[in-house]
């Protein structure tokens, strides 16, 4: 078992937050965290990129490949691997996997179980350490039918871990996570299940997914509109110094 694949299985659930860029990525690592993921709508956004349209190959290995060097482990999201070919999504993982990362998620977006299952098989064999978390988009896209059955295709093709984005309702959780031999992966809302409520469920990482990304925005936003109605932005603001250190290697001491 890889490093990466153990963490999914701790006293609790592996807790991954999700990084832009290198800065964030190592922000988040400087607290601790010994896995860091990456986000496409992120990634998307920043480069001014429709996120899910396979717009971002070049970004995503490009970011890949400035934290691969980093003393934490990284999972990337690959959006549903930047093709339909199985063969070219294969040779994009043995890509992220030469530059460091030691995760990928690969998301179905609805489309045939076969191919999204073959994409999984395919990257099992081009790169076998490889964490393949295995996304459906039953509750993300549409009202949750068939996902026993799209995770149960992916799981035999291979799949380290499931994911299902969107799914929040405890009475649900609970059942799928005692269906499934691999890890269970749901993605945090501040208005679903808690972290430690997720826990008791079985479910085994807890992904943040955009949240940051969308809270920094926010934060933006919010200081330019107290800066223009003159009052002094509230909330943490690293200094020049503290985002200089950023750029040098390593988490900060």
């Amino acid at each position: 078992m890889t490093p990466f694949a153990a963490l999914h299985h701790g006293d609790g659930p592996l807790l991954l937050p999700n990084a832009w860029d290198h800065a964030s990525a190592v922000l988040l690592a400087g607290r601790g965290f010994p896995a860091v993921g990456t986000t496409s709508l992120a990634v998307a956004a920043a480069a001014g990129l429709p996120d899910g349209a396979s717009a971002t190959r070049d970004e995503t290995l490009r970011l890949a490949l400035t934290l691969g060097t980093e003393p934490f482990l990284v999972s990337v999201d690959a959006e549903g691997g930047f093709s339909d070919d199985p063969e070219e999504v294969a040779q994009f993982a043995q890509e992220l996997a030469a530059v460091g990362a030691v995760g990928i998620n690969l998301e179905d977006g609805l489309g045939p179980v076969e191919l999204h299952a073959a994409k999984i098989t395919a990257v099992k064999s081009a790169a076998p350490d490889l964490f393949v978390n295995a996304r459906t988009d039953t509750y993300w896209l549409g009202d949750g039918e068939g996902t026993l059955q799209r995770l149960d295709a992916y799981q035999r093709a291979g799949a380290d871990g499931v994911f299902v984005p969107g799914l929040a309702d405890p009475e649900i959780i609970g059942p799928l996570v005692g269906r499934l031999d691999v890890p269970l992966n749901i993605l945090y809302s501040p208005t679903g299940p808690t972290v430690d409520r997720l826990a008791d469920l079985g479910v085994r990482r807890v992904s943040l997914g955009s949240l940051l990304y969308r809270r920094a925005l926010g934060a933006l936003l919010e200081a330019v509109s107290d800066v223009t109605e003159g009052r002094s932005p509230q909330g943490a603001t690293p200094s020049y110094g503290e985002v200089v250190a950023l750029s040098r290697a390593g988490t900060p001491s």
